[in-house]
């Protein structure tokens, strides 16, 4: 740690929610983390585009996390490069939209071990070094989906629903430890992984692509409006305050109304 900068690390941030969070974490002066399966090429305009906008260190961190050892091994490798971790984002996710009997078995586990089994071998490394500073933020990715089901996710509403269920878990384990562990519940927002599932409710039900906007992706949602990415970085910001530190085990919606009715 330089100067008193908290480090960051944030999963599945090279575009999406999880971009957005990096970027907001290096404008407010973190040391970032950020973190993909894609080679360090590929990605290395978005680490400097989000190293710009602080004063903090931003690296890349090259890790499938659909393999436990290098879920794990993701958090020491932090560590080692920041001198300590502080605060712990897992938002690395997959999708798949079909009806469960036609769900290969193989994506399940695929989803099953990247938006939930990550979470826990993520923590599990990360919270001993919060709970030894006496203070640390793990904030888990959920989605409206951990706290309502639709049809066709039946991988992705499980691991999400076990997402809410790790986080209140875990907060309970380290709430006399100065971590705070929540879950933030969005509902539907546009990034690449909604452009994906339009795709895939299109060839489900058999509509166009704007009438699933219409009338599948967005009729959850009373405002009738996608949540944007920055709103979910501005929220996540909030919970690494010390104006959040009494927020925990908290499975926190902003979905637009959705989980209202």
């Amino acid at each position: 740690m330089q100067n008193g900068t908290r480090a960051a690390l944030v999963t599945g941030s090279t575009s999406g929610i999880g971009l957005s969070i990096a970027q907001r974490f290096a404008a407010g002066g973190y040391d970032v983390a950020m973190n993909s399966f894609e080679a360090d090429a590929d990605v290395a305009e978005i680490v400097a585009a989000v190293a710009a906008r602080g004063n903090g260190r931003v690296r890349y961190f090259r890790a499938d996390l659909a393999d436990a050892v290098q879920a794990h091994g993701l958090v020491g490798a932090v560590i080692a490069e920041f001198g300590r971790l502080d605060v712990l984002v897992n938002n690395a996710g997959v999708q798949k939209v079909a009806p469960v009997e036609e769900l290969p078995p193989a994506d399940w586990d695929r989803i099953r071990a990247i938006s939930l089994d990550s979470a826990f071998h993520t923590i599990r490394a990360a919270l001993p070094g919060m709970a030894a500073r006496g203070w640390g933020r793990i904030i888990n990715i959920a989605s409206a989906h951990g706290l309502r089901a639709s049809p066709f996710k039946s991988a992705y509403v499980a691991t999400k629903h076990g997402v809410v269920g790790l986080t209140k878990a875990v907060a309970l384990e380290a709430a006399e430890k100065g971590v705070t562990v929540n879950a933030i519940c969005p509902g539907y927002v546009w990034t690449p992984l909604v452009a994906e599932q339009v795709r895939d409710q299109a060839r489900v039900h058999g509509l166009s692509e704007d009438r699933v906007v219409r009338e599948v992706m967005l009729a959850p949602q009373p405002t009738r409006q996608f949540v944007q990415p920055e709103e979910i970085a501005e929220l996540a910001a909030y919970l690494c305050g010390d104006a959040a530190r009494s927020i925990t085990g908290s499975a926190i919606s902003i979905d637009g109304g959705w989980t209202a009715k």
